[in-house]
């Protein structure tokens, strides 16, 4: 069994709960993590692996042979990944540049949710720019998106005053002329979540249908150990939430917030993802605290 988790910790979790199974794990210790989500999704790479939300959004729109097996392993506020060099905020946006990523990156789907919904901007206003594709064949982005030219880094066009935003989260550059969009950004993502009853996710865990034919205990006691490790929120709102019960708000959101951008050519219901990965494995949603 093929395991991919960014953390050492819960990576070390999922093997040794794999390994009491019966299972023969083994990590494969790929960085940054999302490096693995092509092979994953596209080629069954791993058996087990963390992966953005939206893409394995995605891998269930075009009907790729993985499922969900409802952990969080990235949970974080988004609102403050909208920033600017210049004296522009958020009610600027309209007919500016914006950079981000990928157009299926999960930090963008959540911030031009929040764009569209607190905000009221119609998205075709903006000037969005990209710098790569998403990790799932077949998808592609809208016509109203532009691809950078080859070459382009999303970072040095941001900071070189080619772009007016960006879109960042962890490739955040470090320059101390740069600020957040929206006023006040992380008390927004707070009050946000507070009213919805749960935080904005990345990533999850998913894994591959061949897997789960071959050993389905296996699946199921890297969950277990997954979910034992989480332990109780830390906060007022889980960033780390567990079991269908915990990740259904804010899947169906992100899922929601990617169909009405395009990145999905279908919606796709949470319980679909239920479904699915039930019947993977053979269990009823209680199993997996749903």
């Amino acid at each position: 069994m093929k395991i991919v988790l960014g953390r050492d910790d819960l990576a070390a979790v999922a093997v040794e709960g794999a390994a009491a199974s019966g299972a023969t794990p083994e990590r494969l210790d790929i960085r940054p993590v999302h490096k693995a989500s092509r092979g994953f999704v596209n080629d069954a790479a791993a058996d087990v692996c963390e992966l953005a939300v939206v893409t394995l959004l995605q891998a269930a729109a075009y009907d790729k042979p993985v499922a969900l097996l409802p952990i969080t392993m990235l949970g974080r506020y988004q609102h403050q990944t909208l920033v600017t060099l210049g004296e522009l905020d958020v009610e600027g946006v309209r007919g500016k540049s914006i950079g981000v990523r990928s157009w299926s990156q999960t930090t963008g789907v959540w911030l031009r949710g929040f764009l569209s919904e607190q905000y009221g901007i119609d998205l075709t206003d903006i000037n969005w720019q990209t710098y790569e594709g998403g990790h799932v064949d077949g998808a592609t982005d809208p016509a109203w998106v532009t691809r950078a030219p080859e070459g382009a880094k999303l970072q040095a066009d941001f900071l070189e005053g080619r772009l007016d935003y960006g879109i960042m989260g962890n490739e955040l550059p470090s320059d101390d002329r740069i600020r957040t969009a929206i006023p006040n950004a992380l008390a927004v993502a707070a009050e946000w979540a507070a009213r919805k009853g749960f935080a904005p996710i990345n990533h999850v865990v998913g894994f591959s249908a061949a897997a789960a034919d071959e050993d389905p205990k296996a699946i199921l006691a890297v969950y277990d150990a997954l979910a034992e490790a989480a332990g109780p929120a830390a906060g007022p709102v889980n960033l780390s939430p567990v079991g269908f019960d915990g990740l259904r708000g804010p899947v169906t959101d992100a899922a929601r917030y990617a169909y009405e951008q395009g990145v999905l050519p279908r919606r796709v219901e949470f319980d679909e993802l239920v479904d699915r990965t039930c019947a993977a494995l053979g269990v009823t949603a209680s199993r997996l605290g749903g």
